[in-house]
């Protein structure tokens, strides 16, 4: 079984769709390790309540962010996994944790290649639509380094803009694409890591 890390922030939707998965099958893998960088992430809730090690490692132990990013290394590196995920994380890894990381590292991020990197891409999305710039907007799982949202893409899915959308309906539709498409990469990166193995 592929051994999973995920990394969060926030409310960990795209956690469940991975634990769901990991669950039904649909992953041959298993989630051994969850670590947030806030204390008051509830995919820490999530994780603890499908009885796995849920952990946070927050910025503000550590003045400096190289000092920060060795610490998360080690930790990532104590669960022993092939996959670090980055579901809804919010911290810019920097070479003191990507070049330690013996694991493939791969980012979930909801705009499609070279548009609306960093934080707030739906809102943006949205913002460009209303200007005329865009007709379209959606997701993709790319491969980390160290620039931001800029790593070798391994999947993307489209998301249309329809001319009744709100904020509200738009991040919906692009919530629900990245459940698809970050389950559908990692069940199939796991089946790899499985043949390799094999």
């Amino acid at each position: 079984m592929t051994r999973i890390v995920v990394l969060i922030s926030g409310g960990g939707s795209n956690l469940q769709a991975l634990l769901d998965a990991c669950a039904d099958g649909r992953i041959a893998g298993e989630i051994v390790l969850v670590l947030s960088n806030r204390a008051d992430a509830f995919g820490l809730a999530r994780a603890k309540r499908a009885g796995i090690e849920a952990i946070c490692l927050q910025r503000s132990d550590q003045p400096l962010r190289q000092d920060y990013d060795i610490a998360l290394t080690e930790r990532v590196a104590e669960a022993k996994p092939d996959l670090v995920v980055l579901a809804g994380w919010m911290h810019i890894l920097s070479p003191a944790f990507l070049d330690r990381c013996s694991a493939k590292v791969i980012n979930l991020h909801p705009a499609l290649p070279g548009m609306f990197p960093g934080a707030r891409a739906i809102e943006r999305a949205m913002a460009a639509f209303q200007r005329g710039e865009i007709a379209e907007t959606g997701v993709m799982v790319h491969e980390v380094i160290a620039d931001v949202d800029a790593g070798p893409v391994i999947s993307i899915q489209t998301v249309s803009i329809e001319p009744t959308d709100d904020l509200a309906l738009l991040s919906a539709r692009i919530h629900a694409a990245e459940h698809r498409l970050l389950v559908d990469v990692v069940a199939a990166l796991a089946a790899r890591e499985g043949r390799r193995l094999g």
